[in-house]
């Protein structure tokens, strides 16, 4: 057997080894539910007003830019993960492609992220209900959240599948309606609503009212609204249909970006003034809804905030599991988290809800030191885990049209020109980070953190006596 070979055999073999013992409980609406409601997180209802402040209605074009890397992105793991379907994901795809340092880094740093922005979930819906129930302590509803969930996950992965289902639907109703009521009211059907034209859009300093710095500002801030799209992928080892539920996602993946994402971005700065204070204190989706009349529309959307918070704490602890599960079977780490029992990884569970909700306790005990050297660590990680996926497509598109081209049920379109692109696009976020002074400091801390996992990574393939295959 070829050099080249050798390693993606085996490391194929020890990941399904994890994938069999997990259950595959997961029906495909589930699947098709956790791809469609992955893409509607809080930060979607909320953090975008930062992102509008600062571009203005150009917002629009950031999002339109940043999420056309994020189809290809999701284009790229979806050839991957349909080829070769694995609860390790782009982990396992990376160490196949690259090596198992590279799959270490990868996975590791993926698991870091999750567990940490389990923490802020719980933070952030522990906010709205003591907003809803002044006097209760914030802790003890963090403390709730993670036991339901980290108790849902403990259980058959059909109660996981169960509640992103319900979540995902509620999120894609409040999305739906949202839009169809801000589309009755731009063209001025909506009672008592006249048709803004676009005096929101070219007045007030014009379409890019801050420059290009003002866009790159809002180009960054929608970078990283569109995490949690790589959760189906790891899911999709525990459905039913593997192959068919990642294609199916992949391929409706662009028309859900452009309408929730893009079609948000443009109902919303064609509504309201771009500069209007409540976009950033309330939410641009509450403050849109207030300018409109709409009754009780703070509360309306804090209930929608509060169940994107829930399902992705949900999501993120399943993910964190899955992954931690995934590398343990490929012997990168602690052998007591890849122990499973009754199909489900409960120790892998119960470790990363623990993680998540030390983290809560550090944003009490130490909110101005270690908890943000957290939040500035995970800052620009989804970029590393993209680009590594970037790099493991390149390498494993031909080595799958060499080896078993029935494999590529799902295409990169235009290979290998859009993955350059891709990683172009990739480096250039890069690149813009380090120029802000406030994503600066991520970018660093993010970078010292890829730089110490692939060194461990790298001692631990050396021990191994592995050797990284070559394309």
């Amino acid at each position: 057997m070829s050099r080249t070979t050798a390693p993606a055999q085996v490391d194929q073999k020890a990941d399904a080894t994890a994938d069999v013992a997990l259950t595959h409980g997961l029906k495909q609406r589930h699947l098709s539910m956790i791809a469609l409601g992955g893409v509607i997180g809080a930060g979607l209802f909320v953090g975008s007003g930062a992102g509008i402040a600062a571009a203005g209605p150009s917002i629009v074009v950031a999002y339109s830019l940043s999420g056309l890397l994020v189809m290809l992105v999701m284009r790229m793991l979806g050839e991957m993960s349909a080829a070769n379907p694995a609860s390790g994901s782009f982990s396992v795809h990376a160490e196949r492609a690259i090596g198992p340092w590279a799959g270490f880094t990868a996975g590791w740093a993926f698991w870091f992220l999750l567990c940490v922005a389990v923490g802020l979930e719980a933070i952030g819906a522990a906010g709205i209900m003591t907003d809803w129930f002044p006097g209760t302590p914030e802790w003890a509803w963090v403390a709730l959240f993670m036991v339901v969930f980290c108790g849902t996950n403990l259980a058959a992965v059909k109660n996981f599948g169960e509640f992103e289902f319900w979540f995902a639907a509620l999120k894609v109703g409040a999305i739906v309606l949202f839009l169809g009521i801000g589309v009755l009211a731009i063209v001025g059907v909506l009672p008592d609503a006249q048709a803004p034209g676009t005096a929101n859009l070219t007045g007030d300093g014009g379409f890019m009212p801050n420059g290009t710095e003002g866009l790159i500002v809002g180009l960054l801030a929608s970078v990283f609204a569109y995490g949690g799209l790589e959760t189906v992928t790891i899911a999709a080892a525990e459905s039913e249909h593997p192959v068919q539920g990642v294609a199916k996602a992949v391929r409706t993946a662009m028309w859900r970006i452009a309408v929730f994402y893009i079609g948000s971005m443009a109902v919303i700065v064609t509504l309201v003034p771009w500069h209007d204070e409540a976009v950033v204190d309330k939410g641009p989706y509450v403050a849109t809804l207030d300018h409109l009349g709409i009754p009780a529309a703070g509360q309306i959307m804090n209930v929608v905030v509060l169940v994107a918070l829930l399902s992705a704490m949900n999501a993120n602890i399943y993910g964190a599991s899955r992954m931690a599960c995934s590398l343990v079977a490929r012997e990168q780490g602690p052998k007591v988290l890849g122990r499973i029992f009754g199909g489900v990884p409960r120790v892998a569970v119960t470790v990363s809800s623990a993680f998540g909700f030390l983290c809560v306790l550090l944003s009490y005990w130490r909110p101005n030191d270690v908890f943000m050297w957290l939040l500035n660590t995970i800052g620009a990680i989804i970029l590393v885990v993209w680009f590594f996926i970037a790099v493991s497509q390149l390498i494993l598109r031909r080595r799958t049209e060499r080896e078993a081209p029935e494999k590529l049920v799902v295409k990169m379109w235009l290979f290998p020109a859009l993955t350059w692109m891709s990683l172009v696009g990739m480096a250039a976020v890069f690149v813009l980070m380090a120029r802000e002074e406030g994503t600066r400091v991520q970018l660093l801390w993010t970078g010292g953190l890829t730089v110490i996992l692939a060194a461990v990574g790298y001692v631990i393939q050396r021990v191994r006596g592995s050797r990284a295959p070559i394309d």
